[in-house]
């Protein structure tokens, strides 16, 4: 099953580079830089070869990954006071609900003013990324434990933080990796805004130089390292330690 599901796959992703270049050798495209999949094949090579591609990846990996760990920390704080308590859910709810609506590019602006063209910028812009989707996962995790566990658990005598701890946090556990999930999501999408407009280094810095000095293939290929990156951590990592735990937890469909 799974050996069919790739072997689509890959038909699929030739049928695609085939019209791609179809479409170059019929000069729809004549009065744009519209390059060839080969073009395209050639400027990721010579990014890889020279190095550039590999820094800017590094880069952007530490700017992800320090910002995704602080947006978990915090999301996860802010989501159990909210899940804790009636009235900081009734009031501060709403408004984190508005925050994550908001664009991860708006910040942007807010992060340069207050840190300057630095590094920290882009990493406050993919805490703000991940923070707030953290929190409402992990605000819906505490809500929606069981009350028949919280009943149980009180019966046998166990209250207060003993409650929080051994009854209410494993039964969370699917839900704030549903949480991670997006908070990752998130906060890639985010990554890839900041660096858009920093001067530091970074894919997402890296595919405006490209833009500056008119080089369409180095722009589409950094587009696909950065998809590809997107699809194999989330299909990888994030979706099968989802599907693993939900399904020692007894909730896989």
């Amino acid at each position: 099953m799974k050996l069919n599901i790739v072997i689509k796959r890959v038909l699929f992703l030739v049928a695609i580079i085939g019209l791609w270049q179809l479409i170059y050798m019929s000069d729809v495209f004549a009065d744009i830089i519209f390059p060839s999949p080969s073009q395209v094949g050639t400027a990721l090579y010579e990014g890889f070869d020279s190095g550039d591609f590999v820094k800017a990846l590094g880069a952007s990996f530490r700017h992800l990954f320090l910002g995704l760990l602080m947006a978990i920390l915090f999301g996860t704080i802010v989501g159990v006071i909210l899940g804790k308590s009636k009235q900081a859910d009734e009031t501060a709810g709403m408004y984190l609900i508005a925050l994550q609506s908001i664009p991860s590019i708006v910040w942007v602006p807010l992060a340069i003013m207050l840190f300057g063209f630095t590094e920290f910028a882009v990493v406050f812009v993919v805490v703000l990324g991940g923070t707030f989707v953290m929190a409402l996962n992990v605000r819906s995790a505490i809500h929606n434990v069981s009350p028949d566990f919280i009943r149980a658990a009180r019966t046998m005598g166990t209250n207060g933080f003993g409650l929080f701890y051994r009854v209410e946090v494993p039964a969370s556990i699917p839900y704030f990796m549903s949480g991670v999930r997006l908070a990752w999501a998130f906060s890639w999408r985010a990554l890839m805004a900041g660096e858009l407009l920093s001067n530091g280094p970074g894919l997402g810095y890296s595919l405006r130089y490209a833009q500056d000095y008119a080089r369409m293939d180095q722009v589409i290929g950094i587009i696909i390292i950065i998809g590809l990156i997107g699809a194999v951590f989330d299909q990888l990592v994030f979706s099968k330690l989802e599907k693993n735990i939900m399904k020692r937890w007894g909730l896989d469909k």
